[in-house]
């Protein structure tokens, strides 16, 4: 089975949310209170999932605000350097300034990240800022659950939801949890919900989806599917780490994807790094089977390197790691 999109538009995928600066631990195997040096990246899921498309062929633009000062800088002139159109990323006049986050590489199975995001720019983006005309001209808009987190970039997302689905353009729905700067697990999960109800497709953890459920357990794939289907989405991905990711068709098909084997160096970065290659393989027309292999394994490259953005594989790449067929 395949999900079609409107073939007529300019773009394949426009991202909206965060744009932010990631600090990655030079020094390995080592906690943060002894790491001395850190490498720059642009990150931010959105950002990532924008960057990995366009490393991978895929015409993407940007919905975001950035800080006017030297971080902002960075990332749009990175963003733009890929490939990425940078037409609707708003600077921030009102001196708000980039979320940073620390990374800490301990070990391949124990990492952390030391999130900044306390009065961010990208939490600042307003609904007047985002231009129904740039919307229009996406076959996809990509959507993360972070911008819900507060005002007004959680209505500034609502607003480009509603464009989207009134321009026929699909809605695709990371979930993207992160604790920061959300006031409470009940307010997570009605605005997730919020969103998740109106969205073509869902992409998430089992984590995240059960965050987005208000449980304090592992809830099952099959209630989640059957709640969501009652609703607008038509393909939901739910993603169990080195089980695999299972895909779920309103019309009944579960694919399952495998994880494939790597070195793994981190453990951030393979969410982007999954939508972004899962998206390449919807949006050239592959079946969602195969679109499982692509994010599964352009997840285990990025794992396996010190950058989320800067890691973002190839197509070539990717094939190859399938070609291998090199399975957990």
């Amino acid at each position: 089975m395949t999900i079609s999109f409107n073939t007529d538009k300019e773009f394949d995928v426009i991202a909206v949310g965060r744009a932010c600066i990631d600090l990655n631990a030079v020094e390995f195997n080592r906690p943060m209170e002894e790491t001395i040096t850190f490498q720059k990246y642009v990150g931010g899921s959105p950002a990532n999932v924008a960057i990995g498309s366009s490393k991978l062929g895929l015409k993407a633009g940007f919905i975001g605000k950035i800080p006017d000062d030297q971080h902002g800088r960075f990332i749009e002139q990175y963003m733009s350097n890929v490939g990425i159109d940078t037409s609707n990323m708003v600077i921030d006049n009102d001196g708000h300034k980039v979320g940073l986050a620390f990374t800490e590489i301990k070990s391949p199975e124990e990492c952390s990240i030391l999130m900044y995001r306390e009065q961010v720019a990208d939490l600042y983006l307003e609904p007047a800022e985002v231009d129904e005309e740039y919307i229009k001209r996406t076959k996809i808009l990509l959507v993360s659950g972070t911008a819900l987190a507060q005002s007004p970039s959680r209505e500034a997302l609502l607003k480009a939801v509603k464009l989207a689905k009134k321009n026929h353009v699909k809605v695709i729905f990371e979930l993207d949890y992160r604790p920061y700067t959300w006031k409470s697990k009940e307010e997570t999960a009605v605005y997730y919900t919020q969103v998740a109800e109106q969205s073509d497709v869902v992409i998430g953890t089992r984590e995240e989806f059960d965050m987005m459920e208000n449980l304090d357990h592992e809830g099952e794939n099959e209630k989640t599917i059957k709640d969501l289907f009652q609703h607008s989405p038509e393909l939901v991905v739910i993603k169990h780490g080195v089980e695999g990711s299972f895909a779920y068709t309103r019309s009944g098909e579960t694919y399952r994807g495998k994880a494939y084997k790597t070195k793994v160096l981190k453990t951030f970065g393979a969410g982007d790094s999954y939508a972004s290659a899962f998206l390449y393989a919807l949006v050239s027309g592959k079946d969602i089977e195969t679109a499982l292999k692509y994010g599964s394994a352009s997840a285990s490259i990025v794992v396996s390197k010190h950058s989320s953005s800067d890691a973002m594989p190839t197509v070539e790449e990717i094939e190859k790691l399938i070609g291998e067929n090199n399975t957990i």
